[in-house]
Formats: structure tokens, C-alpha cells, sequence
């Protein structure tokens, strides 16, 4: 296969057939198609990724993904699909088979989970073009602002002492500081996330130690448990009706206080 390395941007959606909370929930009908069909569709729409793949340990969901235009070269090895397999291990296998099979290997590979298809192709494009524009970044993670500000969060101990869960370095009574003097946190969304293979292959990490952020200012919708199903749906609906982003999504400013 003949490839420009530069110019290939990979969407790697993994999709396993195990679900204990959903069943079979990358399969499940939203909106006329499988809940995974809606990631192949949005990275075959998207104006810079080259190639779709899918990585999946389950024959039903590869020939799925085969119907709806994503290649999968390989079955996933049951030992990474696994309940508590992380996604480094999933990214590992991929881009080495790919890389030991087709000596392939994109310029960054575009993570796109089934679970949420609520999201902007125009956003996935952003972000894409953000990581093209800083070759210096080893990753692009998707972040809302947080509701709750982590600096006011304890976990106990023991049975009955807590310890605060973050402090400021200068200052190990933070959580007892104003909510407006505290800095703005973030929580990773999975709308989009982007990594370059080096990081994932050599540096052993699916953020490294330079990720961009990216701020998606819309509310996230996932498939986690039965009663998400329509609620995602009618998000994934709002979307279709209304595909244009606003003018600030994708970027590092934020517009509300946390």
C-alpha cells in the first residue's frame, strides 16, 4: 500500500461486542442505523481523514462496520477487549498491525467512540486542523468545563477520614477558598480525541506529555445505560437538523464561570 505519512489521518473507532450495562449496545438501531455506523459516517464525511477502521473482537459488528464502508484488517485478540482493557492497548495493536502488516503509519489517528453520535462534523474537522497546526502536540483531547469544581472534592481515606481529592500547590486549603479564585477545570468528554502514533507507540500513552485541548461547549451525550438511548437520540436529531457548529465551539475560551 502506498502511503504519504504526512498527509494520512486515521479514524480508529473501537467497538467491542461486550457491553454489560447495554448489550450489544454498538449494534442497537439509532435513528435507521447501528449505533456504530453513525462514527464510520461521520469520519467518511469528514474533509481530512483518509481511511476508517474499526477494531472489534466481535464478527457481527466487523461485518456491520464492512456494510456501512470501514475497513477491519484484523479481529481484535480477545486478551484487549476485555471490560477493564484500556484504550492504549487497543491503539497499540492497531497501528502495529498496521504498521507490521501494510507498513502503514497515518501523521495521527482520530479516536472516535460508538457510544457518542451525538457530535458536529465540523468539529471533528477543527480539531483535526488544530493538531495540524501545532506539530509540537503530542495529542488533542475534547474537555467541557466541569460543573463542579474538583478543588471543593474529597474521597475518604478509610472508613471515616477524608483527604481533599486536588489542592493549589501554594495553598492546601484550597477547598475552603471562594469558587471564583479557584481555576476553571475540565472533564475529557470523548467527543473527539486525537493522537499522533509516536506518542501511542514509543511514549506508551494515548495523551503524552504536550495534549492541546479542545473545549466543546454543547451538551454531551452518551450511551451508558438503557435510559440514555433516547436522549442521545434526540441529540444526534438536534444535530442532523442543525449541523452547523457555533462560531466558538473548538476553542480555549470559555463563556461561563465554573
Amino acid at each position: 500500500m502506498s502511503t504519504s505519512p504526512e498527509k494520512e489521518v486515521l479514524a480508529l473507532i473501537p467497538a467491542r461486542g461486550g457491553s454489560k450495562s447495554v448489550p450489544r449496545k454498538n449494534l442497537l438501531e439509532m435513528l435507521g442505523r447501528p449505533l456504530i455506523a453513525w462514527s464510520i459516517y461521520h469520519a467518511q464525511k469528514s474533509d481530512h481523514i483518509t481511511r476508517v477502521i474499526v477494531s472489534t473482537d466481535d464478527e457481527e459488528i466487523a461485518e456491520t462496520a464492512r456494510k456501512y464502508g470501514a475497513e477491519v484488517p484484523f479481529i481484535r485478540p480477545d486478551e484487549f477487549a476485555r471490560d477493564e482493557s484500556p484504550d492504549i492497548d487497543v491503539f497499540i495493536h492497531a497501528l502495529e498491525w498496521l504498521r507490521d502488516h501494510e507498513r502503514y503509519s497515518p501523521e495521527m489517528v482520530v479516536h472516535l467512540r460508538p457510544t457518542g453520535p451525538a457530535r458536529r462534523i465540523s468539529l471533528i474537522d477543527q480539531a483535526i486542523l488544530k493538531m495540524k497546526e501545532n506539530p509540537q502536540a503530542d495529542s488533542l483531547r475534547s474537555v467541557s468545563l466541569a460543573s463542579q469544581t474538583p478543588f471543593k472534592m474529597w474521597f475518604f481515606r478509610d472508613q471515616s477520614n477524608m483527604e481533599p481529592v486536588v489542592t493549589l500547590p501554594d495553598n492546601p486549603e484550597s477547598h475552603s477558598m471562594p469558587r471564583q479564585g479557584l481555576p476553571k477545570a475540565y472533564w475529557q468528554n470523548g467527543y473527539v480525541d486525537i493522537v499522533r502514533p509516536a506518542t501511542i507507540i514509543e511514549k506508551r500513552s494515548m495523551v503524552g506529555t504536550a495534549p492541546l485541548g479542545y473545549v466543546i461547549h454543547e451538551e454531551i451525550r452518551d450511551v451508558d445505560y438503557p435510559e440514555d438511548l433516547p436522549l442521545v437520540e434526540q441529540a444526534l436529531q438536534d444535530i442532523l437538523d442543525h449541523p452547523e457548529a457555533k462560531p466558538d465551539q473548538g476553542t480555549t475560551e470559555e463563556r461561563h464561570p465554573v
